[in-house]
């Protein structure tokens, strides 16, 4: 899930931030458009930021994510349904935050600091952990990290989009979301370690060991704020306006910038874009919570130890995928790389519904790597292809909260259709992964039917 302080009036014109390159060349020459492609390869600065940030923040997250649910059943003795309540919850608060964070940085015309204020307030939030002694205190703090996933991650999209010339925003938001998951990976491995140092082999979580994960999850999560607030730099987005590095407070007539409230109403930001986040959304009803997988392997026979070196290897997968299949997304259509990943989605849920040992289960979630490293670039470079460059921050919020709202039904009906409800016992573990096959194969096929190429919208 960036944004800076508004420009004001006085200042000098802002000639341009510099720019990171990945071969050795000089800065452009002052003046320059930022997002204009440079004479050989480079990435702006604020690509380099925002993904140094999202790397720490998840050490941090990993750190906590996966055992926090133990810690809830294990320690505090929540029911697992209770478990997923406060997590959809969590996430459909987020989602909405989402939109109006990114509708804010539009009227504002400011990216780098409604991110850094999301990225602040996350971190602020995990210290309470430690002293957390009730599910409802557990429920409370994760809501606060949400809050602050549901501030950043709009703004801090629409910077990357901003800072990248169309051409090298699939790269650019493939190598973030690989730092991102290069994170995860980290973060999953000290976690590792450090339970084996504390309880070694046991079996269930203990609170010491969750307590002193909290700890070690603060430090990562501290750096990340830092370096997101000293090395990012508000940008200027075609068609913007003046000042110390605004996004453009003149933002045009048709944006948030008019003054009206963000709605989830998708007319005014294209038909394409409308298209595809309708088709996004069928996607999402049956893509439930991960949580579903990590049972699934539990039922099929993974220990809880073998759960989390899955994880590491997903997220490995993940992390090496992300960069060279977002630079894909800069040479073929967008439309067809996230239609291509749904339907491998579609394959590995199906495979999931059938799978029976252990090995089909390590195999699926090997795949289910690749998915995700597939689509993350290229849905986010797809967005700000569908969108004027003015309102990119609006539609990533909208994008974001639309799609979000969606993952608490997704979860709520995989429950059902595993476990029932009432005096209705259910379809079975295979029954959520069928459903969300089904689902992901019908938005691949009215993606490609529906959605335009895309113009590529500087």
């Amino acid at each position: 899930m960036t944004a800076s302080r508004p420009g004001q009036s006085g200042r000098k014109r802002d000639l341009g931030p510099p720019c990171y390159y990945l071969s050795s060349v000089t800065n452009p020459p002052a003046g320059s458009d930022p997002t204009s492609p440079p004479t050989r390869r480079a990435l702006h600065r604020n690509v380099w930021a925002t993904s140094g940030t999202s790397f720490l923040t998840d050490v941090s997250s990993e750190m906590l994510l996966n055992v926090l649910p133990l810690f809830m059943s294990n320690v505090l003795g929540v029911r697992v349904w209770a478990v997923g309540v406060v997590e959809g919850l969590a996430e459909a608060t987020a989602s909405v935050l989402k939109l109006y964070s990114g509708w804010l940085s539009d009227r504002w015309g400011t990216r780098k600091w409604p991110a850094v204020a999301g990225y602040a307030i996350s971190a602020l939030s995990k210290p309470f952990y430690y002293v957390a002694s009730t599910w409802g205190a557990v429920a409370a703090i994760r809501w606060g990290d949400r809050v602050g996933k549901g501030v950043r991650t709009a703004p801090r999209d629409a910077l990357l989009a901003d800072s990248t010339p169309p051409r090298r925003r699939g790269l650019a938001f493939g190598l973030h979301r690989a730092a991102d998951t290069a994170g995860a990976v980290i973060g999953i491995g000290v976690s590792i370690w450090i339970v084996q140092q504390v309880q070694g082999e046991g079996v269930l979580l203990e609170a010491e060991t969750f307590r002193k994960l909290v700890l070690w999850s603060l430090v990562p999560a501290l750096l990340g704020v830092a370096v997101l607030a000293v090395a990012a730099r508000d940008v200027n987005a075609r068609g913007g306006g003046q000042g110390n590095g605004g996004v453009g407070r003149g933002v045009d007539q048709g944006s948030a910038a008019a003054g009206s409230r963000p709605r989830l109403r998708l007319r005014g930001l294209g038909r394409g874009f409308a298209a595809f986040v309708a088709c996004s959304v069928i996607f999402e009803l049956g893509n439930s919570a991960d949580a579903f997988l990590v049972l699934r392997a539990q039922e099929r026979g993974l220990s809880v130890a073998g759960i989390l070196w899955l994880l590491l290897a997903f997220n490995a997968v993940y992390a090496l995928v992300s960069t060279p299949a977002g630079s894909l997304a800069d040479r073929v259509p967008r439309k067809r790389l996230v239609a291509a990943a749904w339907g491998l989605y579609a394959f590995v849920y199906l495979g999931f519904a059938l799978a029976d040992t252990v090995v089909h289960v390590t195999v699926l979630y090997l795949l289910y790597g690749c998915y995700h490293g597939l689509v993350a670039g290229a849905a986010k470079a797809l967005v700000a292809d569908l969108v004027p460059a003015m309102q990119r921050g609006t539609a990533y919020g909208g994008y974001a909260a639309a799609v979000g709202l969606a993952t608490l039904p997704a979860s709520l009906l995989a429950g059902v259709l595993w476990e029932g409800v009432f005096a209705w016992n259910g379809l079975g573990p295979a029954a959520p992964f069928l459903f969300g096959a089904a689902m992901a194969a019908l938005a691949a096929a009215l993606l490609l039917a529906t959605v335009p190429r895309g113009r590529v919208s500087p």
